[in-house]
Protein backbone atom coordinates (compact mmCIF):
# COMPACT_ATOMS: atom_id res chain seq x y z
CA UNK A 1 0.00 0.00 0.00
CA UNK A 2 1.37 2.99 -1.14
CA UNK A 3 -1.27 5.69 0.25
CA UNK A 4 -4.70 6.15 2.24
CA UNK A 5 -6.09 5.97 -1.58
CA UNK A 6 -4.92 2.28 -1.80
CA UNK A 7 -6.43 1.14 1.66
CA UNK A 8 -9.70 2.58 0.29
CA UNK A 9 -9.67 1.18 -2.22
CA UNK A 10 -8.99 -2.71 -0.66
CA UNK A 11 -11.67 -2.05 2.16
CA UNK A 12 -14.06 -0.93 -0.67
CA UNK A 13 -13.27 -4.41 -2.66
CA UNK A 14 -13.41 -6.32 0.63
CA UNK A 15 -16.98 -4.38 1.90
CA UNK A 16 -18.35 -5.32 -1.40
CA UNK A 17 -18.47 -8.77 -0.51
CA UNK A 18 -21.50 -10.32 1.07
CA UNK A 19 -21.95 -10.02 4.76
CA UNK A 20 -18.36 -8.69 5.12
CA UNK A 21 -17.42 -5.68 6.96
CA UNK A 22 -13.82 -4.56 7.18
CA UNK A 23 -11.72 -0.96 7.97
CA UNK A 24 -8.36 -0.78 6.63
CA UNK A 25 -5.40 0.71 8.62
CA UNK A 26 -2.84 2.58 5.92
CA UNK A 27 -0.43 3.50 8.82
CA UNK A 28 -0.26 0.24 9.69
CA UNK A 29 -0.76 -1.92 6.43
CA UNK A 30 -3.41 -4.24 8.57
CA UNK A 31 -7.56 -4.88 7.50
CA UNK A 32 -9.58 -5.52 10.64
CA UNK A 33 -12.35 -8.22 8.69
CA UNK A 34 -15.52 -9.47 9.98
CA UNK A 35 -17.08 -12.20 7.52
CA UNK A 36 -19.91 -14.34 8.03
CA UNK A 37 -19.70 -18.28 7.92
CA UNK A 38 -19.27 -18.95 4.37
CA UNK A 39 -16.98 -16.40 3.65
CA UNK A 40 -13.13 -18.30 3.99
CA UNK A 41 -9.77 -16.88 4.15
CA UNK A 42 -8.83 -17.92 0.88
CA UNK A 43 -11.50 -15.66 -0.47
CA UNK A 44 -10.95 -12.62 1.30
CA UNK A 45 -6.66 -13.35 0.67
CA UNK A 46 -8.37 -13.25 -2.95
CA UNK A 47 -10.15 -10.42 -3.12
CA UNK A 48 -7.24 -7.91 -2.14
CA UNK A 49 -5.11 -9.78 -4.42
CA UNK A 50 -7.58 -9.11 -7.60
CA UNK A 51 -7.52 -5.26 -6.75
CA UNK A 52 -3.63 -5.88 -7.02
CA UNK A 53 -2.05 -5.94 -3.07
CA UNK A 54 -0.43 -8.91 -1.43
CA UNK A 55 -2.49 -10.02 1.60
CA UNK A 56 -1.71 -12.40 4.19
CA UNK A 57 -3.04 -13.86 7.98
CA UNK A 58 -1.59 -12.56 10.77
CA UNK A 59 0.65 -14.96 12.58
CA UNK A 60 -0.86 -17.24 15.37
CA UNK A 61 -1.13 -16.65 19.17
CA UNK A 62 1.59 -18.29 21.14
CA UNK A 63 0.03 -21.64 22.64
CA UNK A 64 -3.01 -21.11 19.78
CA UNK A 65 -4.04 -24.43 18.54
CA UNK A 66 -2.00 -26.86 21.05
CA UNK A 67 -4.90 -27.66 23.31
CA UNK A 68 -2.79 -26.06 26.17
CA UNK A 69 -5.37 -24.76 28.48
CA UNK A 70 -4.13 -20.79 30.24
Amino acid sequence: MTCASCAMRIEKKLNRLDGVTATVNYATEKARVSAPVGVDDPELIATVEAAGYRAQLPPAPAGAGTGEAA
